[in-house]
């Protein structure tokens, strides 16, 4: 798997990831990465843009780095936290690496997908995340309606996001709770819906009729981490 850009290498390198090869710009300038570089003996091959460009057709900002594939966790894993974001069918690579940045920002550490029609953790997931991803857990499952059920047996409250609800800000934090982001053009499916102890919405007073699922979610996100 490549990942590229300085910042995502900047964290991988400092989790000391397994890395198998460092493609590099004839001309990067970067010490730090350089050094670390050398130091956790990583093979590294210098090339022109044109080839760099080649292996990724990116912003690499001159560094690439081929890794292992990424590693899920275990829903079993993750069933001990205050707070799991789930992300219903999530599509857009940038939004989920958004989500994530979001996600390890308000310290959070736990997102679940689901296996099917949704982003998986590849290298654009990773540059946008900007090197966050390195202090998530993604826990990927077959069935996300069979999940929260799980869930709620475990104590969580459901709370989902749509057009049709209570104002976000009016939501009851307290306890466990497990935070759904809908897809970025149908929102959050049927059976998701059905299955929600609370639907949390996101009042729009612009003639926007909504928001972009990243930002969504970092309004919700905050919300109920202020509130815990």
């Amino acid at each position: 798997m490549h990942v590229y850009g300085k910042n995502v290498a900047k964290e991988i390198l400092e989790k000391h990831s397994a890395i198998k090869k460092a493609y590099i710009y004839e001309n990067f300038q970067d010490e730090e990465i350089l050094n670390k570089l050398k130091k956790a003996n990583i093979p590294c091959k210098y090339l022109d843009k044109k080839t760099m460009d080649k292996i990724e057709n990116a912003n690499h900002q001159g560094i690439i780095l081929d890794i292992k594939e990424y590693e899920y966790t275990y829903l079993d894993n993750i069933i001990n936290s205050n707070i799991i974001v789930i992300l219903d069918h999530i599509e857009d690579p940038h939004n989920f690496g958004a989500i994530i940045r979001t996600c390890e920002a308000a310290g959070l550490k736990n997102i679940i997908i689901p296996k099917d029609r949704s982003s998986k953790v590849n290298a654009t997931v990773m540059k946008t995340s900007a090197g966050a991803l390195e202090n998530v857990n993604i826990c990927m499952v077959s069935n996300l309606v069979n999940t929260i059920k799980t869930l709620k047996k475990n104590n969580f409250w459901i709370i989902g996001t749509d057009m049709e609800g209570t104002d976000y800000r009016k939501i009851d934090y307290s306890g466990k709770i497990a935070l759904i982001i809908g897809n970025e053009g149908k929102g959050l499916s049927r059976l998701t819906l059905e299955n929600c102890d609370f639907v949390a919405k996101i009042p729009m007073y612009g003639k926007v009729n909504s928001l972009n699922a990243s930002v969504a979610a970092a309004l919700i996100i905050y919300e109920a981490v202020r509130n815990k």
